[in-house]
């Protein structure tokens, strides 16, 4: 039996110009838009201009014989990825954590369409080897992390998965309120909300709570560890400040307890996909036995 060539799904999301256009329905409408805000439309074009050639010089680069798809992010949760798909994410770092939750093994190279304006933690490949890149990995003979993901189970069932971060608290900015346990301690809190971070995601929100708090844990990018952190936890006749943040493993996670109506928990900052947190409800956070696999060369 012949065997399929290689699918390469292609990733992006709007680009500003895209939304713009889109809202204000000609170029010269986003221009006086952009203008009157004290921006440039040039600037706006350049960078998409730059995502639709580093989509295009990568299509070119693919062999023939190879099976392309394209996805845009907004498009993701009802996108059916095949077990043998090839990823190329083009586009910001956070597309990459955008994807990673909807994938079970596929590996994701991460293009970066502008390095003058995209950090590239994650997009690290340029679209001139980029096709190369892929066909590296179709062969086997690409660089790979498996990078750590953390993941919230509800005891409904309910699950969702993360790259960066799972954030557990209100949906609104009311105080969260809930019961916290880590090992053999527990606590009731009223709080800002608890983040649960992977190596990965110990760079961005984390990196700014654990600087403010001068509480920092070592995370490896790829290990089974990850950490909690409690954001602004408010001390009470009826809640505590004592356990705020930790260091989670798969045996050792982190569970919480709902103490409210309108609690949420949500990765990676997509807050519109979210599971409900209301009270009774119970939830388990740990480092996850699904890993995200990054091509970093």
């Amino acid at each position: 039996m012949t065997s399929l060539p290689p699918r390469v799904v292609i990733v992006t999301r709007e680009t500003e110009y895209e939304l713009l256009l889109a809202r204000h329905g000609t170029r010269e409408a986003v221009r006086f838009h952009l203008e009157t805000r004290g921006k440039r439309l040039d600037a706006v074009e350049a960078r998409h201009h730059a995502l639709v050639e580093a989509v295009r010089r990568l299509r070119a680069g693919l062999p023939r014989s190879w099976r392309q798809a394209a996805v845009r992010r907004d498009e993701l949760d009802r996108f059916l990825f095949g077990p043998g798909d090839l990823i190329a994410a083009v586009g910001q770092d956070g597309l990459i954590a955008n994807v990673a939750k909807y994938l079970d093994g596929q590996p994701v190279v991460g293009v970066n369409p502008d390095p003058s304006t995209i950090d590239g933690v994650l997009a690290r490949i340029s679209p001139q080897v980029a096709a190369d890149v892929l066909g590296a990995v179709a062969a086997g003979e690409a660089t790979v992390q498996a990078r750590t993901m953390v993941q919230a189970v509800l005891d409904s069932g309910e699950s969702l998965l993360a790259l960066n971060e799972i954030f557990v608290g209100h949906r609104s900015h009311q105080s969260a309120l809930y019961e916290i346990s880590h090992g053999n301690a527990s606590e009731r809190q009223s709080s800002s909300g608890i983040i649960v971070t992977s190596g990965t995601g110990a760079t961005g929100w984390a990196r700014s709570i654990m600087e403010s708090t001068g509480c920092e844990f070592r995370l490896d990018l790829c290990g089974p560890v990850a950490a909690f952190f409690v954001r602004e936890a408010w001390p009470s006749n009826t809640t505590g400040t004592a356990l705020t943040a930790g260091q989670l493993t798969p045996n050792s996670p982190l569970a919480v307890a709902s103490r409210m109506d309108g609690g949420v928990i949500f990765a990676d900052g997509i807050e519109r996909d979210f599971l409900r947190f209301d009270w009774g409800a119970r939830v388990s956070v740990r480092p996850a036995e699904r890993t995200l696999l990054l091509v970093v060369e």
